[in-house]
């Protein structure tokens, strides 16, 4: 294992010191994700000790430590396997091997109920969306924003139409039935995950069809995660497929013709972003968010998609001074790289049922559900490339349309390492799931049974 590499080289110089010091400051330059080796091995030992104790502590300090410990130590998995690591198994296995530990009791039972409870009652994943979307749009090129926002529209429609077609017609030549393939295994990969889309879908489906709510819901869920997982492992392999053609990919940028970072010319700006910056622009992000939760309960509009908008016309407006734009990249690249194994963990943990998972494995399901996901990706990929977008990029946002959630989001753009895109992932994945599922709801209610 390599030490990492120092970015900040020039900023900060590296005193001299005795061949016995520069070897212990090489060892904690070994990582495992971000945890320096001997960080690592000392948070195991205390936590086996606390675990021996009378009372684990129960705060959240310890909820952290767990977090990073296994959603690192999954993410490193991955990371080193050969083949698997270039098509998004560091994200994959920082999801589902958690998964799978809780569901067969292999975690500590302290452990796992302290990791639930924190997840539950912190919902960090919606802080982690929000520094996300907020720290990307405010530091993103203006013009980038503008013309991606617009053009996203047209593959992300184009592929859920064609999926929707070829998904069909592949369960219906394989035995599944034209009505229950449509209903119960396409629709759900493009209705927005589980929150927002199997809940709602199996609430109408139990209204229109005089059926069971929560057998509605179990009916749907393994597409919903079978189809994340595919777009998952899609996405890795574009990222993969980007480094061998370049030509191919904005690496991370949605279209030509701009960077996605702070702007240059009049919005520039120059000097050490400081501290208070930083700080502004996080609580910046949350007053964006707590607005957004104000917006659902005023109007219905999911929070995440109107704290989205607000953000897209404080950008527009050039509301945002330099000095924030920058604070904003750093908690945009902090969250990135600090916070995305431990979520994906805690996900694993909290809101990943491996039976479910395991539900949608059957043969006909896996070639329905990849047939959809392929064809949403593909339509994303070829339309995006006439509409002079990165067709790598305009592909990854399509595939967020078949992805879990908030929680496939990260999973997908952490595989295809392109977290940049999450504003336009968002948009593919909340208001392209809201459109899926209130037009399925009209069509069945009307004409489906």
């Amino acid at each position: 294992m390599a030490p990492k590499q120092d970015t900040t080289a020039d900023a900060y110089k590296r005193p001299m010191a005795p061949p016995w010091l520069s070897q212990v400051w090489y060892v904690m330059e070994l990582r495992i994700g971000i945890v320096p080796i001997p960080i690592f091995v000392i948070l195991l030992g205390l936590i086996g000790y606390f675990l021996t104790g009378d009372k684990f502590p129960n705060e959240i300090s310890m909820s952290i430590a767990l977090l990073c410990i296994g959603g690192f130590a999954c993410g490193e998995i991955g990371k080193r396997l050969p083949v698997f690591r270039h098509i998004g198994a560091a994200a994959i296995f920082a999801t589902f091997i958690p998964s799978y530990l809780a569901f067969n009791k292999l975690l500590p039972e302290i452990i796992q109920k302290q990791v639930v409870d924190f997840t539950k009652s912190t919902n960090f994943l919606y802080l982690f969306i929000t520094c996300i979307i907020v720290g990307s749009i405010l530091s993103m090129d203006r013009n980038v924003l503008v013309k991606g926002f617009i053009k996203i529209f047209v593959p992300l429609a184009l592929g859920s139409i064609a999926a929707g077609i070829v998904g069909t017609l592949v369960g219906t030549l394989l035995g599944l039935g034209a009505w229950h393939t449509f209903y119960f295994i396409v629709i759900p990969i493009m209705a927005g995950g589980v929150g927002e889309g199997a809940i709602p879908l199996s609430v109408g489906y139990s209204e229109i069809l005089h059926q069971p709510q929560g057998e509605m819901f179990a009916t749907v869920l393994p597409s919903v995660m079978l189809g994340s997982l595919t777009a998952i492992l899609l996405s890795g392999t574009l990222n993969f497929v980007g480094k061998r053609y370049p030509h191919l990919t904005g690496e991370g940028r949605l279209q030509p013709g701009g960077a996605d970072e702070i702007e240059a010319g009049d919005e520039s700006h120059s000097g050490v972003i400081d501290a208070t910056h930083v700080a502004a622009a996080g609580i910046t992000a949350i007053t964006f968010y707590l607005f957004g939760i104000f917006c659902q309960r005023v109007t219905g509009l999911p929070a995440p998609v109107a704290m989205l908008f607000t953000a897209v016309v404080i950008k527009l407006a050039r509301l945002v001074p330099p000095e924030l734009q920058a604070g904003a990249s750093v908690v945009y690249k902090f969250f990135a790289t600090a916070v995305t194994y431990p979520l994906l963990f805690a996900i694993g943990v909290s809101i990943t049922p491996w039976d479910k998972l395991m539900a949608a494995f059957e043969m006909t399901n896996v070639i329905t559900i990849m047939a959809t996901v392929v064809t949403l990706m593909t339509v994303g990929f070829f339309v995006g490339r006439m509409l002079n977008m990165y067709p790598i990029e305009s592909a990854i946002v399509n595939a967020c349309h078949s992805g879990q959630g908030g929680t496939g989001d990260v999973a997908i753009l952490t595989a295809a390492n392109r977290m940049s895109l999450m504003p336009f992932a968002q948009i593919s994945t909340r208001i392209g799931g809201a459109i899926t599922v209130t037009l399925t709801l009209i069509a069945l209610s009307q004409f489906g049974h």
